[in-house]
């Protein structure tokens, strides 16, 4: 079920309903929460009910292996064995239905196994289940890590012991709320489960809530489903036919899709969040006015890179086992990461790609420039900002294309004819381009003002008593100018 569709704002309408009428009817918080869970599951299940039963099986295990790691803590037992088992168990889930395919292509080779190779390979990805799967291990890994910080007593209660709600419940909810079951923001278990209470429609933040819809849906409507029309020319047999100039616009505006699609994914989930009495996590800020790969890292999809530095770089070692273990941890997570995007050498590639580049950045800023920080500082210049700025989002850009193209061969031809093409380009892409491109480029000039304080700051109040005008624009352009409508480009991951 889409945001952006007409059953979903049915779907919504009717939840939303009920939800602040259980309170009023005189029901508890334990009502409330199974009922966002029972709704959650029927948009999870919406366009396929057998999604369920894994998403449901999953919880169930999950809030198994939670209450016997709080039992063995209480009586003193070590919960490796069982932490170590929970984590495998969502690790296998994981690459069963997500890897399998892929990794049959070289693990059985031969006509022998045919059969087995096409069985495996037709296996359907369930829909958000990288997602959910990170949340299950945030879970089990908070359960034994903040038990070793003399915390241990609040959290059994917050986690499997509330007195109105009991910690299957709480963990149900956790896993399948679902403006962020499919595609994020990553919740940590620690950071949302204090959030569990009654929820009451006059505590409602409904200025907060309309400006991030109204913004996320902009972002997704009119700049990315606009944009993908254009850049759908790229995935067909047009595409090596089109000048140089129409290939590097339409490498941008998948750049300006990409953010402008998942940002607005983000921005409309915390939105449904704050209507629902749930502060979910910012997943960007900005990402391309990043001056390093260090820095656009922690401003793209801010719930994954910090959920891969807590649960990943971090058990690894971080950066303190020396240096060469630093860059090879740095090289690792990011390969992870890419690998977690989809089963494809293309997103290996990615990763890899990202991976390099955060140990050179980290080598040159500490080795040549020498910076104990590292290489994530931002430039006191401007000048120099914008510059690096430059060149981060070309680089970004470029290895935006193994999404937008997953087949390597045919990204390797793209790449051909980004240089040997004449320098031509046809108008209507370079104007879908431009004008669908500009709020992402308006937005974040915008922000790097602010950033940078080129302006007093009674300038910046007296534009906040007009936002509701610029709020209303998005509104109307929302509903005159949207793009054909289509699926979020991370559902697929």
């Amino acid at each position: 079920m889409l945001f952006n569709s007409w059953p979903f704002l049915v779907f919504f309408g009717v939840t939303f309903t009920v939800y602040y009428l259980i309170p009023c009817l005189g029901g508890g918080v334990g009502m409330q929460v199974g009922f966002l869970v029972l709704a959650s599951f029927v948009f999870y299940g919406f366009d396929g009910p057998w999604l369920t039963l894994l998403l449901g099986g999953s919880i169930l295990a999950n809030v198994y292996l939670s209450a016997r790691i709080v039992r063995g803590l209480r009586a003193g037992q070590s919960p490796a064995r069982l932490l170590a088992a929970g984590v495998t168990l969502n690790l296998l889930i994981l690459g069963f239905f997500k890897y399998a395919g892929f990794l049959a292509g070289f693990l059985l080779p031969g006509e022998r196994f045919a059969e087995v190779r096409a069985a495996l390979r037709a296996i359907p990805l369930p829909i958000g289940i990288s997602f959910f799967t990170f949340h299950m291990i945030s879970l089990l890994v908070d359960l034994v890590r903040l038990s070793g910080s003399g915390g241990v007593a609040s959290l059994e209660r917050e986690y499997l012991e509330g007195r109105t709600v009991s910690g299957g419940a709480r963990v149900a909810l956790y896993v399948s709320l679902f403006p962020q079951l499919i595609a994020g923001p990553i919740l940590k278990a620690h950071e949302f489960f204090g959030q569990v209470g009654v929820k009451r429609f006059r505590d409602i933040e409904w200025a907060a809530a309309g400006r991030l819809l109204i913004l996320g849906y902009f972002l997704k409507m009119v700049v990315a489903d606009n944009l993908r029309e254009a850049t759908g020319l790229l995935t067909t047999p047009l595409m090596p036919k089109l000048g140089a100039l129409d290939l590097w616009a339409l490498l941008y505006g998948f750049s300006f899709q990409i953010f402008a699609d998942f940002a607005g994914y983000s921005l409309i989930a915390l939105g449904l969040g704050k209507l629902l009495g749930y502060q979910l996590p910012t997943n960007f800020n900005f990402p391309y006015l990043a001056a390093s790969l260090t820095e656009f890292w922690r401003r793209w999809h801010i719930s994954l890179s910090t959920w891969l530095r807590q649960y990943l770089y971090i058990p690894l070692g971080g950066s303190r086992r020396g240096e060469v273990r630093t860059y090879v941890n740095l090289f690792l997570v990011m390969f992870l990461g890419g690998l977690w995007h989809g089963a494809a050498w293309s997103y290996a590639i990615w990763g890899t790609a990202h991976g390099l580049f955060l140990a050179g950045e980290r080598l040159w800023a500490t080795k040549v420039l020498k910076r104990p920080e590292g290489a994530g500082r931002v430039p006191v210049s401007l000048f120099w900002r914008l510059v690096r700025a430059g060149l981060v989002f070309q680089v970004v850009s470029v290895l935006w294309i193994l999404f937008l193209i997953p087949d390597f061969a045919r990204t390797v031809v793209f790449f051909e004819h980004l240089v040997t093409q004449p320098l031509t380009g046809s108008p209507q892409a370079l104007f879908v381009v431009t004008v669908y491109g500009l709020p992402v480029v308006l937005g974040h000039l915008l922000a790097l003002g602010r950033e940078a304080r080129l302006w007093p700051p009674q300038w910046a109040a007296r534009a906040r008593r007009w936002d509701w005008l610029a709020y209303a624009c998005l509104l109307f352009l929302i509903v005159t100018n949207s793009g054909p409508q289509g699926a979020f480009i991370y559902f697929q991951f």
